[in-house]
């Protein structure tokens, strides 16, 4: 490969698009935990970048694997070079971790810098051991505790809620290219029941949360258990077709904004709440374009 990567090229390396349910963890910790300001403004580009690292990690680490299963990637097909992506991978973490830090100080980098870490370890160590699923809904959990760098541990039931989610949505993409176990997809499924009940149950043994809000939280929750569970049900009833089990863990990866907006709408963020829901549809969109997978 001769010159610079095209941006086409660079945006499908980092799937640029699933970006979209990143937001949302930080926006969601921030409002568990009463946080505004420069925290819930620069906390999510933070997490942005921390998330397209991973993704561009992921495929210098796989390039191998990839040149035999999926040779239509970047890096094998010669698109973008293994030494372009490491270097875009490491870029990336470097200004996620630099920008948390602007947005939270020391408390901040005392999440993100174990958040950097975690991505890395996954996609070079962990990805294809037992602990693949735990280590990535770790990432996703910290990201939301990120958000809510000033009180951690009033966001516990969102991370909760978004690691569990996360868990369930790792062991079923594992089955993108061969299929999966049906165990794997019904262990999906209730990993997405969990999640939802972690979500609804937290704001509603919440005496503050005024009805309407409660109410709010309650349809995206059970907008996300319908919309993803449905998904992972079909991939249960067929586990050996690869095709499906794609399509059930991108309808995972894009559902994930529905379960981040019944935890901002549970705490009053509708306006945010709405702008999260609203991203998964754009997602189903772009990702037509540039898979999220």
């Amino acid at each position: 490969m001769t010159g610079a990567p095209a941006v086409r090229d660079l945006t499908e390396l980092v799937r640029a698009p699933a970006a979209l349910t990143v937001p949302g963890d930080a926006w969601s910790g921030a409002a568990w935990a009463g946080a505004g300001g420069t925290t819930a403004a620069l906390m999510p580009l933070g997490s942005v970048c921390l998330y397209w690292s991973g993704m561009a990690l992921n495929d210098w680490a796989d390039r191998e694997v990839d040149a035999v299963e999926r040779p239509e990637r970047v890096i094998p097909s010669g698109r973008v070079g293994a030494g372009t992506a490491l270097g875009v991978a490491v870029g990336l973490g470097a200004a996620g971790v630099a920008l948390t830090a602007a947005a939270g100080g020391r408390r901040a980098l005392r999440l993100s810098v174990p958040l950097a870490v975690l991505v890395a370890a996954y996609d070079v160590v962990a990805k294809d051991s037992p602990a693949g699923p735990a280590v990535m809904a770790s990432t996703r959990g910290l990201d939301v505790l990120l958000g809510a760098a000033t009180s951690p541990a009033a966001a516990a039931a969102p991370a909760a809620a978004v690691a569990v989610h996360t868990a369930g949505v790792t062991l079923l993409s594992r089955g993108e290219v061969h299929g999966t176990r049906r165990t794997s997809a019904v262990a999906a499924m209730a990993a997405t029941g969990a999640a939802a009940a972690i979500a609804w149950t937290a704001v509603r043994r919440d005496p503050a949360v005024p009805a309407a809000h409660r109410w709010a939280a309650t349809a995206f929750a059970l907008l996300y258990a319908a919309r993803v569970g449905t998904a992972q049900a079909r991939a249960a009833a067929t586990p050996d077709d690869a095709g499906r089990v794609r399509a059930a863990t991108g309808t995972g990866i894009g559902g994930l904004t529905l379960l981040q907006a019944a935890c901002l709408a549970g705490r009053g963020r509708v306006l945010p709440a709405a702008t999260v829901a609203g991203a998964g549809p754009l997602l189903r969109r772009l990702a037509r374009v540039v898979s999220p997978t």
